[in-house]
Parts: C-alpha cells; structure tokens; sequence
C-alpha cells in the first residue's frame, strides 16, 4: 500500500508556480491576483479560505480577503461580485460556499464573470468542461486527476466508481474520468443515495472515489484488494483527544481499508491541498486566458 500524498504534491505544484511567478516579476508582467469573499464565520470556511490566502502568499501571488458577517443583504453580495467583475487588477475570485439561507447560491455563481470563476462552478464553465473548451474545472476534482496524473496510476480501461454526485465533486469528476485523456479513458459508474448493490458496485472498482460525505461510509468490505481509493471527505467530528476538540474525518475507514489498497488517499493531508492546488493553477490560467 503507498499514499496518494496529496500535501506533499501539491508542494511540489506550489514551488512550480513560484518559479513561473519570479519569471513573470523579472519580465515586469503582472501577477496573478486572486480575490476571496467569505461570509459568515463557518469554522470549515474560515480554514479554508485562509488556507487560500496563505497559498497565495507562498507563491507569491496578490490576494485580496473580503469579509461580511452572515446578516449580509443578497443585494449588498451581488454588487461585490460585480464589482469584482468589473475591477481588472483582479485576475479570479471565488465565493465561499456554503452561503446563507436568505442568499441564492445559484444567483450568486450565475453572477459571477465566468473568465473570473476559477471555482469552475458557473454553467459555461461546467459546459467548456464538458465539450473540452478552454475554461476552468472545478478545483477539487481537478487536484484529484492531477494526483493520479502525478502518481502515474493507470486509468485507462479501469473501472471506476465515483460515490456522491455533487456538482461540486462527484459529477464533473465522472466526466472527466471517462474523457478521452491521461488520466482518463474510465469505465465510469456514479452511485448515489438512490443506487442499489452500492457495497456489490464499489467492490468491483479498480479506482474508487469517495465523495459522499459520510464519515467512514466506504468499510473494507466494499472494497477490492488493490484498488486505488481517493478519499475527497473532510467531515468535522467531535474528538476530545484534541486540544481544539474535533479533528477531521473522511468518508473512508482508513484503517481497515488501506491495507487492501494499492493506493490510498489520507485525510488530511490527500486532496484538501490538491483542490487549494488547483485554484492556484486556475487563477495563474484566468490571467494568461487574458493574455497578460
């Protein structure tokens, strides 16, 4: 069994873009510049967006943090976004999600200028995805073929199974599997809550992604001896062994899977630091699609 070390990769992308970031500073061209809104004081969200900007910094690209509290009027947002829409210093922005009850996520993503939306979440980018338009992917499923792709895992042939059928994750991850690419060219299948034999499916996977959710929803019954298991679950749970009270949990039960596996996801430390990886590459490709 090896790890699918997705911290130590996504390093590796990070000081790959620090030499194309020194490149562009000694040619006096811009750098790339990515703006974050997150409202609210969601303790996932915070760790997240902070990670952003932290990425940001350890690259060498401009960032922008812009904070409301949760009372925040739709209206008040939607203006923001299209501020940032219209404000050219700004190369992509994302919006943190989850948002607040009173505010129209969907709204939200259709306002935003998909050249800027390096979340891949508005439909003419989810629509590029799908007929292989330049554009932008959404970043976690991105990481995920990107830590394959480093990793060398074959795909091509093998029978993949995707759980959970987000349009965040699951979904445009099936798309891209089953692409004409490397990595790519799976036999794809996307369970869900409605699917039946889920255990009977998953066991006859070569490459299996977990993407539903649920901590320790995928069990070692579920899975076959070699198979590569990717681990996209980062659940908060309670745990009083930690100082700060809670840890984080995957929809994998590493312990009892991982020896059946040729490859293995952790959580932390597998596909968090590939998605925040990912949004650093979409945000260098939002400049160049530019031509800046």
């Amino acid at each position: 069994m090896k790890i699918l070390n997705g911290k130590e990769t996504a390093e590796t992308i990070k000081k790959e873009l620090r030499e194309l970031v020194k490149q562009r500073k000694s040619e006096g061209r811009k750098i790339p510049h990515l703006a974050a809104i997150l409202v609210g004081n969601d303790g996932g969200s915070i760790t997240y967006v902070n990670s952003k900007v932290k990425a940001c910094e350890e690259i060498g690209f401009e960032s922008t943090l812009i904070r409301y509290d949760d009372s925040v009027s739709e209206e008040v947002l939607l203006n923001k976004v299209k501020a940032l829409n219209e404000d050219k210093s700004i190369d992509g922005f994302i919006v943190q999600l989850p948002l607040p009850e009173h505010i129209d996520e969907m709204k939200v993503t259709l306002t935003i200028d998909p050249k800027k939306d390096v979340d891949g979440f508005h439909p003419i980018n989810v629509g590029n995805m799908m007929l292989n338009i330049p554009g932008f992917v959404p970043a976690t499923p991105a990481g995920i073929v990107e830590l394959l792709r480093r990793y060398d895992i074959e795909t091509s042939g093998k029978n993949c199974v995707v759980v959970g059928r987000s349009n965040i994750v699951g979904t445009p991850l099936s798309l891209l599997l089953g692409k004409n690419t490397n990595p790519g060219n799976c036999t794809v299948t996307l369970v869900h809550s409605r699917s039946e034999n889920i255990k009977d499916i998953c066991k006859n996977a070569d490459i299996l992604v977990a993407a539903v959710g649920i901590p320790g929803f995928i069990t070692a019954d579920m899975v076959k001896e070699g198979a590569v298991v990717v681990d996209v679950g980062t659940t908060r749970v309670d745990d009083a062994t930690r100082e700060r009270g809670w840890r984080l949990a995957g929809d994998v039960k590493f312990d009892e899977v991982a020896p059946k596996c040729s490859y293995i996801s952790p959580v932390p430390g597998g596909v968090g630091p590939m998605t925040i990886a990912s949004l650093m590459i979409n945000t260098l490709k939002a400049m160049e699609l530019k031509g800046k």
